[in-house]
């Protein structure tokens, strides 16, 4: 068909012979398509020619970009806002070119191919009909993961769509769905193969039938939303399980809830004008700001190689020692996330049974959810294989060890590796305690030796640590960062050094939380203290979960290369006497028997470390205490460059140990409070507890010079 095309930046306006109009989005120089404030010019540009062609019969909006339909709107946008009102006026913007694509008088039909989240959402909303392919495809509202809730229509044009309490849950948690999910919540409207998807968009803006839209809902949800009682009590409902979680952190939760309410309650346009104003209100709160930077951080460590402008080796095939947990886990993520084939080599036929079965069951729960075909888990599974001896590993580009923490048994791992595997192979291991330097001692090619620290379990956990030693190659750096990130993992580059960063950083931190509970503070009361400061388990709890046993194990290690003050409190002793070790052995911190496993302090804890609990501590003061300590080692791994930036120590941190995201991570968290306050503070628990809360010295010196981590940012 012939086409007369009118080109601008980034949106372009054709009009086939069909009398079909098709707004192509291309944002030139980027990967993803994301909106800017800049195209709202060329966009009613686009939108006066449709408005003013009374012989248009149809639109259909689109990407050009493969996989990419509108993965959001730009953020930088938000942080050049200054005030609440310049953002409100940002999300009016918004809102008022969406309606005028709702209001426009012939069908309108969004053909989405991969991402669709935020802003893209939003705009997909304001079309009368939603066409998506299913390969890569996601749809959301992720606003809430930056503290900011969907300024563009989304509180309200969703609800009317799918049902108040459909949406709830959606937006406040700012989920991703794939295609079949969001085709069953009524989110859109068909599912079609790439190769047609502008064809079956053409034939539905020629259909007058596109215009309508069917919203389903049962009896029950038409009875509860359709009255002020019914919606009430959505509304008391959702507020209450939300808190449960957030515990009053995320002013963005309560927002969320009460525009939405606002909307069905007031109608449509009032609903708008008071979505714009909290998105204003919440885009200057503190914890936005704090959740932005963290985006801003994560997106700029996507792009970095962590070994300068050295480029990685290219890995084809991997080798996987050891088919526990963590080696099942790292098999996984190596064959599933990576597309990259993984041999696993056990001393047990049953060890590489249970690896395999890691992966099995979990793709077989993806089957079962529809987010994946039959015939997709077969052949995933097929890149996952096993062996008794070394057979496969004379063509792998990266072994990665994951067997005891026994020394000896590492090296030899390494003399192993080294005899049969090619020579460019890299040796990567999975250690948590032991230096990378004694591993790679006896090495002939040293400088192909690197930990690299996966966090359990290993399908869940973001973070990966790449520790290196002194004698680590910048190109095994850069394959091993690039090898993480195709995992899914976001790696972090740490010197090597006793518990690296997050291990360091957590053991001070857990150590306090057990004085205190020696000290007489109820465990749960310590805990509590934790979550409520944003944590997502307390400490006590954490080491149950870990296993009492693993910390018991890495204290003297620590203690002995990094001095007093990781001197762990010695009544501990007593549980590993009892046997004590936590949830892997149904006895710890929790009683893990009766209804509620592991929700319950075992109150025999008590007796057997000789306490009475009396809770004494306010809250604030128990998490300060803990949390104090946590910041002072992160800036003596600054001081001594284990980590390479607080930006990496504040993302090591957040997706390590889920230090509190809305607080930025322990260095952001620092700028805010200010870093005299935190010696301040640090000095006043020295003079009553002692030497162990003592300043680091780098901290002491910013005090005095008034300097901050991160000084001004500005964000391109």
């Amino acid at each position: 068909m012939s086409a007369v095309a009118t080109t601008t930046k980034a949106f372009q306006l054709e009009i086939r012979d069909d009398q079909v109009a098709v707004i192509r989005i291309d944002v030139p120089g980027e990967s993803m398509n994301t909106l800017k404030a800049t195209f709202a010019e060329e966009v009613a540009e686009v939108l006066n020619q449709l408005e003013s062609n009374s012989a248009i019969k149809g639109v259909v909006v689109i990407s050009d970009k493969p996989g990419s339909f509108v993965a959001g709107a730009d953020i930088s946008m938000i942080d050049d806002c200054e005030t609440a009102a310049d953002t409100e006026s940002l999300a009016r913007q918004g809102q008022a070119m969406f309606d005028r694509i709702e209001q426009l008088k012939v069908p309108v039909v969004a053909a989405i191919d991969g991402a669709c989240l935020g802003g893209g959402l939003e705009l997909a909303l304001a079309c009368h009909y939603r066409i998506t392919t299913e390969d890569k495809t996601v749809i959301g509202l992720p606003e809430v993961q930056l503290g900011l809730l969907p300024g563009s229509g989304g509180t309200q044009r969703l609800p009317r769509l799918i049902g108040m309490q459909k949406s709830l849950p959606l937006i406040l948690t700012g989920k991703q769905l794939r295609p079949k999910q969001a085709l069953k919540l009524g989110i859109i409207d068909e599912i079609v193969p790439r190769s047609i998807l502008l064809e079956a968009a053409v034939k539905k803006a020629l259909s007058s039938k596109a215009r309508v839209r069917k919203v389903k809902h049962s009896l029950l949800n038409k009875a509860l939303e359709g009255t002020g009682v019914g919606r009430g009590i959505i509304i008391s409902k959702a507020r209450e399980q939300a808190q449960a979680k957030a515990h009053g952190n995320y002013p963005a939760i309560d927002a969320i809830i009460d525009t939405i309410a606002y909307g069905l309650n007031e109608g449509f346009q009032a609903g708008l004008q008071y979505e714009a104003r909290r998105f204003g209100e919440l885009a200057m709160t503190p914890e936005s700001k704090q959740l932005r930077g963290i985006f801003f951080a994560t997106t700029a460590m996507k792009k970095e190689s962590g070994a300068g402008d050295v480029k990685p080796r290219k890995v084809e095939r991997v080798g996987v020692l050891g088919g526990g947990l963590m080696g099942g886990g790292i098999a996984y993520v190596t064959a599933v996330k990576a597309g990259i084939p993984a041999r696993i080599k056990d001393i047990a036929e049953q060890g590489i049974v249970h690896a395999l079965r890691y992966s099995y069951d979990l793709l077989k729960t993806k089957v079962k959810r529809k987010q994946m075909r039959r015939s997709e888990l077969e052949k995933t599974m097929l890149r996952l294989s096993g062996t008794l001896d070394y057979s496969g590993f004379d063509r792998t580009d990266v072994v990665i060890e994951a067997v005891f923490e026994d020394l000896s048994l590492k090296q030899k791992m390494v003399a192993d590796i080294e005899n049969v595997a090619p020579e460019h192979c890299i040796f990567a291991t999975n250690t948590s305690s032991l230096p990378i330097t004694k591993i790679a001692e006896g090495a002939k090619r040293p400088e192909q030796v690197v930990g690299l620290h996966y966090f359990s379990p290993v399908d869940k956990m973001p973070l990966a640590e790449i520790i290196t030693h002194a004698g680590t190659s910048a190109e095994t750096i850069a394959t091993v960062v690039s090898l993480a990130k195709k995992q899914g993992k976001t790696p972090i580059v740490v010197k090597d050094g006793a518990g690296f960063y997050v291990n360091r950083i957590l053991a001070p931190y857990m150590n306090e939380s057990a004085r205190m509970a020696l000290a007489g503070e109820p465990i749960d009361s310590i805990d509590k203290a934790l979550v409520k400061f944003g944590f997502p388990v307390g400490p006590l709890k954490l080491m149950d979960e870990v296993g009492i046993d693993v910390a018991a194990k890495v204290a003297p290690i620590m203690e002995a290369e990094l001095g007093d003050r990781f001197a762990a409190p010695a009544a501990f002793s007593k549980l590993l006497d009892d046997d004590r070790k936590g949830k892997k052995n149904k006895k710890g911190f929790y009683s893990y028997s009766g209804k509620k496993p592991g929700k319950q302090v075992d109150e025999s804890v008590y007796s057997l470390l000789g306490i009475k609990p009396d809770a004494k501590i306010n809250p604030a003061e128990i998490a300060q205490r803990a949390v104090m300590l946590m910041l002072n080692e992160a800036v003596y791994c600054l001081a001594e460059g284990i980590i390479r930036s607080p930006r990496d120590g504040d993302i090591g941190a957040i997706f390590g140990i889920g230090f509190p995201p809305f607080r930025g991570g322990p260095f952001r968290y620092m700028d805010a409070l200010g870093i005299a306050t935190v010696v301040k503070r640090l000095r006043q628990y020295e003079d009553e507890f002692g030497e162990r809360f003592q300043p680091a010295p780098l901290l002491v010196e910013m005090a005095e010079s008034g300097q901050t981590f991160y000084g001004t940012e500005t964000h391109s």
